[in-house]
């Protein structure tokens, strides 16, 4: 299988950086096409500029600013997301990814208004990820990421597509024994993607 590996850290010696890496390398021993996407590495440029946002809607130019990322999505038929969450939420780089190349007509087609889903070529989906909260202040303030991927991504791919949330809770707090294990989850978890 081709799986889109998207990665957003900025600091190479980070534990995501370590997650990322052990995401990739799980992937290519299970046999699978790996095709990673690191966006601080890529020095992809998250914000929208005022023309992108004027021909959102127009399908046939949008995508002309960020073809080559739409054009590694729609190859995928997985797509693993491998991140923290800061202030509850994306990394801004990866949330400008979704901005820029998640669009109309990628992603979803707009029909009198109506959002059709629009990447049935992505049959699983995965995040991995880590946050600073524990588990029950996430759930206090809505988890707006697993949310996001459970409730949004989910109705735009593939309606038979298996989707894999595995998140590290309160990251400052853990052990070398805890992020070794969680190390070891996301392994097995990529090798049966």
């Amino acid at each position: 299988m081709r799986v889109l590996v998207v990665f957003a850290h900025p600091v190479e010696t980070s534990f995501s950086a370590a997650l990322h890496k052990t995401t990739v390398a799980a992937l290519r021993a299970a046999g699978h096409d790996v095709d990673d996407c690191d966006l601080y590495a890529e020095n992809f440029q998250p914000v929208m500029s005022r023309q992108e946002r004027i021909d959102y809607h127009d399908t046939a130019i949008n995508t002309k600013p960020v073809q080559a990322y739409v054009d590694r999505l729609k190859a995928a038929e997985g797509l693993v997301l491998v991140h923290p969450v800061w202030n509850y939420g994306y990394p801004a780089i990866m949330k400008g990814f979704f901005d820029r190349v998640f669009i109309t007509g990628v992603n979803f087609i707009l029909e009198n208004g109506d959002l059709k889903p629009n990447l049935w070529n992505i049959r699983r989906m995965a995040a991995v990820t880590t946050y600073g909260g524990n588990r029950f202040r996430s759930f206090l303030m809505g988890n707006p990421p697993k949310r996001q991927f459970r409730r949004s991504w989910r109705t735009q791919i593939h309606p038979l597509a298996r989707t894999k949330y595995l998140a590290l809770y309160a990251m400052d707090k853990q052990t070398d024994a805890g992020r070794t294990a969680f190390l070891a989850r996301v392994d097995r978890t990529m090798r049966a993607f």
